[in-house]
C-alpha cells in the first residue's frame, strides 16, 4: 500500500465525506486514479458508504478497518508481548483483535521478527489467576457504557435470577473477574458480569452516568468505622499485594498496622479477606470485625479438631 493510500484511509476514517474530485485535488491525481485507489481500500477491507447525488460523496463506515500499524522491530515485540498478557485475560470485549494480531499482522512482519516473537515466548510468562466463569457479555456491556444506554439484564444473584434494568458505567478485570459497576435506582451497584445470564441494550440513555475512572476515583459515600491491623513483618509483606492493605505503615522490628475506617457493610467480606493471613493478622479493633473474624477461623479449625475426638 503506497503513502497515498494510506494517508487517504486516515482522511476517510475521520468519518467527514468527501467527493472524488475532492480527494484528487488534495492530493493533485486524476479523479480516476482516486477512484481507482478507492476501489483498493475496498477490496482490503475498508467498508465505504457511497451516497450518489449533488450532496453526495464517500465515507467510512462505524465497523471500519483502521490505518496498518508501522512499528520498530522492539515495538513489534512490544506490542506481542501485551498481547501474550492478553491471551490469559478470558472475555475480553473486543477479543477478537488477539486472533486478528496474532494470525494477519504477524504473518505481515519481516521473518527476523517473526524469529524474534518466536523466542520471546520461551523466556516470558505472565501468571493469571485462573478463571472459569464465562462472561460473554462484556463487549455489549462496553458499549453500553460507552454510549450511556440502559441494559436488561438477567441476573443470578447469590439468592436467586432475576430481571433487572441497569446503566452501566464500565467493566474492570480483578483476580479472574469482571465486575460490571451500573446504576441502579438512584446508586452504583456492583455486578459480576460471569452471572449475567442474558442482556440486551435498550434506547434510554442517561448523560449524568460517571465514567468508571471517575466513580473509581470518588470517595465512597458510607460511614466507615475506625479500624486498626495489626501485622507481622511477614504478613506486611503479604499485605503489598493486597488493594486494601497494602499501605500498611512499615516500623523495623515492631509490628506493623494498618489504620483506616471500613463501612459495616464491608465486615463480612473483610472478615474472609483476612482469613488468608492466619496468625500473621489480627484485628484490634472495632470488636466486630474481630469477632466475626474470631468466629471464622474457629469454624476453619473445627473439622480438624475432630481428630481429636477419634
Amino acid at each position: 500500500m503506497n503513502e497515498r493510500r494510506i494517508a487517504l484511509m486516515r482522511i476517510l476514517d475521520s468519518r467527514k465525506k468527501y467527493t472524488a474530485r475532492e480527494l484528487a485535488e488534495r492530493f493533485g491525481v486524476s479523479v480516476r486514479t482516486i477512484q481507482r485507489d478507492l476501489d483498493y481500500l475496498q477490496q482490503t477491507g475498508l467498508p465505504l458508504y457511497t451516497e450518489t447525488g449533488p450532496h453526495g460523496g464517500y465515507r467510512a463506515l462505524p465497523n471500519r478497518l483502521l490505518p496498518p500499524l508501522h512499528l520498530a522491530r522492539d515495538e513489534a515485540l512490544g506490542l506481542f508481548l501485551m498481547l501474550q498478557l492478553l491471551e490469559d485475560i478470558p472475555d475480553i470485549p473486543f477479543g477478537s483483535v488477539r486472533g486478528h494480531l496474532s494470525e494477519h499482522y504477524y504473518a505481515e512482519l519481516p521473518q527476523d521478527v517473526q524469529d524474534s516473537i518466536d523466542q520471546l515466548k520461551d523466556y516470558i510468562s505472565f501468571r493469571m489467576i485462573p478463571t472459569h466463569a464465562d462472561s460473554p457479555y462484556t463487549s455489549l456491556i462496553l458499549e453500553a457504557a460507552l454510549n450511556k444506554r440502559r441494559v436488561n439484564m438477567h441476573y443470578r444473584s447469590a439468592s436467586r435470577a432475576k430481571w433487572t434494568q441497569v446503566y452501566p458505567i464500565g467493566l474492570y478485570f480483578d483476580h479472574g473477574y469482571w465486575y460490571m459497576p451500573a446504576h441502579n435506582k438512584d446508586r452504583i451497584i456492583l455486578y459480576r458480569s460471569d452471572r449475567v445470564i442474558t442482556i440486551t441494550m435498550l434506547d434510554e440513555t442517561l448523560d449524568s452516568l460517571p465514567t468508571l475512572q471517575a466513580w473509581l476515583a470518588s470517595e465512597d459515600s458510607r460511614v466507615g468505622i475506625p479500624s486498626k491491623i495489626k501485622f507481622t513483618a511477614l504478613g506486611a509483606r503479604l499485605a503489598e499485594s493486597d488493594a486494601l492493605f497494602h499501605n500498611v505503615s512499615h516500623q523495623e522490628g515492631l509490628g506493623q498496622e494498618w489504620h483506616g475506617h471500613i463501612p459495616i457493610e464491608e465486615f463480612r467480606y473483610v472478615s474472609r479477606l483476612l482469613l488468608k493471613y492466619g496468625p500473621e493478622a489480627e484485628v484490634v479493633y472495632p470488636q466486630e470485625l474481630r469477632m466475626l473474624v474470631r468466629k471464622l477461623l474457629q469454624n476453619s479449625l473445627n473439622p480438624y479438631l475432630k481428630d481429636d475426638e477419634e
